[in-house]
């Protein structure tokens, strides 16, 4: 029995190889989701994107910031916004203080149109409803462990997290298991489960 047993262990493959063939099943649902729900609304998955993040409060306001964000080249971001300017989503204006800078923001209809895009996700929450409280806090670090370390490889966009922020100060309330960390922020201490992936008010920290 226990033969059969290591058998099956070492045929099923390296425990790694399989997180990532999971992650790369869901980052497929996702890319298949944004196509289908983008082309139903005449955009471009690329054009959806960019409506999602001008909606983001403290997000990109640069045709530079977006391609950042994206994680593409300008060039692409140029041509995918023309017909959102053209079709009166979005709106390009000058910097207030740069009158070089070209700064974009969504327009009425263009903000209607991004709040229909941003929701198309959702049904990834019922997978993790299914999930006990326990379950989905081991996620969210694991989660954080996993994006931080892309983003220290290049390999993603710079990602709004909590650990990466100056405001963060990890483990500051020892006695307090519930909220051991602290966000000088808001002066106010938080826990595991509310650590923040992507917030509005994230400066990040000194390398």
């Amino acid at each position: 029995m226990r033969a059969r047993a290591r058998a099956f262990e070492e045929e099923s493959g390296p425990l790694e190889a399989r997180l990532v063939t999971g992650l790369a099943k869901i980052g497929l649902a996702l890319k298949h989701g944004a196509r289908r729900e983008a082309g139903a609304r005449g955009l471009s998955p690329t054009q959806a994107e960019i409506l999602v993040l001008l909606r983001r409060p403290g997000g990109p306001g640069t045709p530079g910031e977006v391609a950042q964000e994206l994680g593409v080249g300008l060039p692409t971001v140029s041509e995918a916004l023309s017909p959102l300017v053209a079709k009166g989503l979005v709106r390009k204006g000058r910097s207030s203080t740069d009158g070089r800078s070209v700064r974009l923001a969504l327009t009425a209809e263009g903000q209607a149109e991004a709040e229909r895009l941003a929701g198309w996700p959702d049904f990834l929450l019922e997978g993790v409803a299914a999930l006990s409280a326990e379950e989905q806090a081991v996620l969210l670090r694991a989660v954080v462990k996993l994006v931080r370390s892309l983003q220290e490889q290049g390999r993603i966009s710079v990602a709004r997290m909590c650990p990466t922020c100056r405001f963060f100060r990890p483990n500051a309330h020892p006695d307090d298991p519930e909220r051991p960390h602290h966000c000088a922020f808001v002066d106010a201490p938080f826990g595991e489960r509310s650590i923040r992936i992507d917030c509005p008010d994230h400066v990040p920290a000194a390398s």
